[in-house]
């Protein structure tokens, strides 16, 4: 089967693992795909676009006819830890996996509709809809659940931006920083958490009218999994008259809306714009850096 991978899957592959192991894996993606597809009894009908940031989902159907969705991810993405966390959700509130997976590089998951989000709807109405949606999946993890923490990821994140030597963003990363070590400090909430929760991962289906998909899942407080959902639209607040205002009265508006510490959310939102305004910025994509540093300045 032919494959072009999109560039904004060659890109954030390369940007969030490597270009060496993003360049082996997407030369070898034509022939995993081939197999996965003979192994499987699987039938084409067409490449989701754009798909995904680490992942290459093909709309595909069963021997049965029935319609699924087959998403292809590198190991170095953890989709073992992603077909675990829709395992345990069971298809409450995200996609469904359909069997226990399509080899070590694959998950054959339920047929959402690709091509609607909830950034087709109006924001307030998107908003809501994402409320109700990740509340769903803040659930027990299993015992032996094997994902990372919050405290984990974010050690592991907090170390680029230590080395950030611009002046003009040096405070607020200090700042950023500085949330996070308080927000980790002391024991919290064990729950299983989406990991990157936001509107465009949330698709319209059939089962259900909308569910979650993309997971990166670990386990800890429902404040840092909500944070991401606060700075979706970021080009709109800042864009708009009064956007500071606007972005305030999000954390207090979604905070409230699920029960979720106000303080703790700013201070996640805070910690997790500023990381990935100073990734984007060493990664050369300096515009979308210094859109979220600025959503960053105004929390």
């Amino acid at each position: 089967m032919h494959v072009e991978p999109s560039q904004r899957l060659t890109r954030m592959l390369g940007e969030t693992y490597g270009s060496a192991a993003a360049a082996d894996w997407l030369a070898a993606l034509p022939g995993l795909t081939g197999r996965t597809l003979a192994e499987h009894g699987l039938d084409v009908d067409r490449v989701a676009a754009p798909g995904g940031r680490s992942s290459l989902v093909v709309l595909v159907r069963r021997g049965d006819g029935t319609p699924a969705a087959l998403k292809l991810a590198p190991p170095f993405a953890a989709p073992a830890l992603e077909l675990a966390a829709l395992a345990h959700w069971n298809g409450w509130g995200a996609v469904l996996p359909l069997d226990s997976g399509a080899g070590p590089e694959g998950l054959l998951l339920e047929r959402l509709h690709p091509e609607v989000s909830l950034r087709s709807l109006p924001e307030a109405k998107a908003l809501l809809e994402a409320a109700g949606t990740v509340r769903k999946l803040w659930v027990e993890p299993s015992p032996a659940h094997g994902f990372e923490t919050v405290a984990e990821r974010t050690a592991r994140q907090a170390e680029p931006m230590r080395a950030v030597a611009d002046p003009a963003v040096a405070p607020l990363v200090a700042a950023a920083l500085a949330a996070r070590d308080e927000l980790v400090a002391g024991p919290g909430e064990e729950l299983l958490l989406h990991g990157n929760f936001r509107q465009s991962k949330v698709l319209s289906g059939e089962r259900a009218p909308w569910l979650a998909v993309g997971p990166e899942p670990l386990v800890g407080e429902r404040a840092y999994d909500l944070a991401r959902l606060v700075r979706d639209r970021v080009e709109d607040l800042i864009a708009a008259p009064g956007g500071a205002a606007a972005a305030r009265r999000r954390v207090t508006k979604l905070a409230d809306a699920l029960d979720v510490d106000r303080e703790r959310l700013h201070g996640w939102t805070l910690f997790r714009a500023v990381e990935s305004g100073t990734r984007a910025v060493a990664a050369g994509r300096v515009d979308d850096g210094e859109l979220l540093l600025e959503f960053a300045s105004w929390l």
